[in-house]
């Protein structure tokens, strides 16, 4: 079994057990208040028919028509629309978003399959729209920790220099200098903490909910799960009623694209533990180092391979072909690797930011042609892949392994 077929299996078993876990523990959580809130109902449902002396069949009944007029929009409490311009306008903007609340939804045939075609390409147009961000959000984080990296260089005594020679060793020094992957994830959470936070404390005020599920609504508004068991900007009335739905949408795009970003980098850490995980787990005997050591020897360049060239990566010695045919001639020699948790220099991103739409416009081609792949996604056991996750691979390829 390769790489990538260990690491998907690997983390298909992490997932299942992740899920198992999840579902003994919701479980365990919800069901006893499930159990109790139904024998609460039956128990007023019983009461109501005998004190009023309703036949129970007309009731269920009666509720059971309630139930399909709620889903045209139909409440006790007095809401807005739901269809005029400004709640199909909500409506839209949770269909492009993948957030999907369900608290309206298209009644009439051709509004469901109108829903088809517009959620096909408003999906994919939004989903170019966040993968965009992230590349930029990247970028503006990477040239931020280069700005402080430099300051505090400087603040060290590295900063008053009085010779070119002192000069250019420390360009070469902030030249190899890359972001660490995990500052990152702390400046990105940090955001979104904020964001959650200074939108719940308008929800709890304008909508009179709990502080918790204020939170509660943001993350899963934010992360586009959409359970639409809470909904914002929903009643008909609020105090400042424009300024509040235009903050309602301002968070939930700032939020989202956040969340957005911050999942991307996390499943990068996820690929360094799963690396981890693999590397522990074919850690060979000690019985076994010494033939281990023997077959650790750099191995001459092939004679097909006349124009091959060494390349040294922490331990590692890589002969490489320069012809793309020459490719399973390989000779490469692993004394060791290490998780670097670092991501490329901020040159380098930006060089690979102007081609990133023709290298997943090559991508397609290859996987659709079985054509080559890309060198980087066998250094780090992963496929480059097509989307946000190839985004991320390309740009925080080394967080794996050290080019």
């Amino acid at each position: 079994m390769n790489e990538d077929n260990a690491r998907f299996c690997l983390l298909a078993a992490l997932i299942l057990l992740y899920l198992l876990c999840g579902a003994a523990i919701f479980s365990a959580l919800e069901y006893p208040f499930e159990l109790r809130a139904r024998l609460l109902w039956k128990q007023q449902l019983d009461n109501f028919t005998r004190r009023y002396r309703v036949n129970l069949g007309a009731l269920h009944t009666l509720l059971r028509q309630y139930e399909e007029a709620n889903g045209a929009g139909i409440r006790v409490d007095a809401l807005r629309p739901r269809w005029d311009f400004s709640g199909a306008f909500y409506f839209v903007g949770t269909v492009v978003s993948t957030i999907g609340f369900g608290m309206t939804t298209p009644t009439t045939i051709a509004g469901k399959i109108f829903l088809i075609f517009y959620g096909l390409i408003g999906c994919a147009a939004t989903i170019l729209f966040f993968n965009l961000f992230l590349e930029r959000i990247i970028t503006m984080l990477a040239y931020i920790m280069r700005w402080c990296h430099e300051r505090r260089l400087k603040f060290a005594g590295v900063g008053v220099v009085s010779s070119r020679e002192e000069v250019s060793g420390e360009e070469d020094s902030l030249e190899g200098w890359k972001p660490s992957v995990y500052y990152v994830m702390l400046i990105l959470g940090v955001a979104s903490v904020v964001i959650a936070c200074s939108a719940s404390t308008l929800y709890s005020s304008m909508e009179n909910w709990s502080y918790v599920d204020s939170l509660y609504f943001c993350f899963v508004a934010f992360s586009t799960i959409g359970f639409g068991d809470l909904v914002s900007s929903q009643r008909e009335k609020y105090e400042s009623q424009e300024a509040y739905r235009l903050g309602n949408c301002l968070f939930i795009l700032m939020g989202v694209c956040c969340i957005y970003s911050l999942f991307n980098v996390i499943s990068i850490v996820i690929k360094q533990t799963l690396n981890w995980i693999l590397g522990k787990l074919r850690r060979r005997p000690a019985h076994l180092k010494s033939k281990r050591m023997k077959r650790n020897k750099v191995q001459p360049v092939p004679s097909h391979c006349p124009a091959g060239r060494h390349r040294y990566t922490d331990g590692s010695v890589e002969t490489v072909c320069d012809s793309e045919t020459d490719a399973g001639a390989v000779a490469e020699v692993y004394v060791g690797r290490r998780l670097s948790g670092e991501m490329i220099s901020v040159n380098e991103f930006m060089v690979s930011n102007k081609v990133s739409l023709a290298l997943l416009q090559k991508q397609l081609s290859e996987t659709a042609h079985q054509g080559p792949r890309q060198s980087y996604g066998h250094q780090n056991g992963f496929s480059g892949g097509v989307g946000a996750l190839a985004i991320m691979n390309n740009r925080l390829q080394e967080t794996s392994v050290d080019r």
